[in-house]
């Protein structure tokens, strides 16, 4: 019987100091593999490796697609890049952002959980709103065990205290308090299996992480179609319940928990809205460009492209106040 040797862990806002704190605490022969999502830039250099070597006893990579798991290794994700577990190997691909993310935690949580099952241990850090909590269900869906970090502590305590609402945590520990939890585990036998049909779901949605599955097959994704659009593509979202926690896929596969779907909404809504501002400015320029260049000889009057100017002005002016009202 296997150990609880597979370790995931998820981190956003305030997750560097946590990391370096989490890795120090482990010992050079931790006999089992941990694998990292933190929220980076797509732009960003990729130097977390590094940075979290100078802490950690263990090696720290970012692996390429394919990479052969081993034991004994931190594997960081890429920036703009999901890092995935399927079987015993990693995947590291540009699939669709979840969360708003690319790396996302809720995919490498939810394909180790779809592909070791009981032997996954997941983790979720510091950060805002709820990546990581709909990829902690699926670990214990499948017989893994979830920690969190306590919120009291988090610098940012949004994601592990929605991981508290919506899942059955086993540990909620200070940071200083999960090295050890996990070397513990890590030496622990399996005592549970998966549950076959959540597998088969967390395996449909692994697809759509690595852009293996059809836009037009969602699958038995245990949910159903809505008159909500995604705001990333605008095409039809898929509600999905796990146990009373509610989220979102298109069938492109971008993925929202719910908290961060109201977020997306809130920013696409303003972007929407100083477009239109400026849209507006820039018509009330116009008329009075033609105006000015026309006189009476052009398809409007003067007197008639000026008030066009104004009411242009003044809606610009409204959605203005509407912004600043935010």
């Amino acid at each position: 019987m296997p150990n609880k040797d597979i370790h995931v862990v998820g981190a956003s806002l305030g997750g560097v100091e946590a990391l370096k704190r989490l890795l120090g605490g482990l010992p050079g022969d931790l006999p089992a593999t941990i694998c990292i999502v933190l929220h980076t830039a797509p732009t960003s250099r990729g130097l977390l490796p590094e940075v979290l070597q100078r802490a950690s006893a263990l090696p720290v990579v970012s692996p390429n697609d394919d990479t052969p798991i081993e034991r004994g290794r931190v594997y960081v994700a890429r920036p703009d890049h999901h890092l995935l577990i399927m079987g015993d190997r990693l995947r590291v691909v540009r699939g669709p952002k979840e969360n708003r993310h690319r790396p996302a935690v809720d995919p490498l949580f939810r394909s180790a959980a779809w592909s070791l099952g009981p032997r996954v241990v997941g983790v979720v850090l510091t950060g805002m709103l709820d990546d990581g909590t709909a990829g902690l269900w699926a670990v214990k869906m499948c017989g893994g065990t979830a920690i969190v970090q306590d919120p009291a502590e988090a610098p940012y305590p949004g994601m592990p205290t929605s991981a508290i609402q919506n899942v059955d945590i086993d540990h909620c520990v200070s940071i200083d308090e999960i090295a050890p939890l996990l070397e513990d585990l890590a030496r622990q036998p399996c005592t549970q299996g998966a549950t076959p049909m959540r597998a088969d779901q967390f395996r449909i949605e692994s697809e759509f992480a690595m852009l293996d599955r059809d836009i037009n097959d969602m699958g038995p994704l245990n949910g159903r179609l809505t008159a909500l659009t995604c705001p990333s593509c605008h095409g039809a979202l898929w509600e999905i319940d796990e146990g009373g926690s509610l989220r979102f896929r298109c069938h492109t596969g971008h993925a929202y928990g719910a908290g961060t779907f109201v977020q997306e909404q809130s920013e696409a809504l303003e972007q929407a809205l100083y477009a239109a501002a400026r849209a507006l400015n820039e018509q009330a320029i116009a008329s009075r460009y033609l105006a000015e260049r026309t006189g009476a000889h052009g398809p409007a009057s003067k007197e008639d492209l000026e008030q066009r100017a104004l009411r242009m002005e003044e809606q610009s002016a409204l959605i203005r106040r509407m912004l600043a009202a935010e």
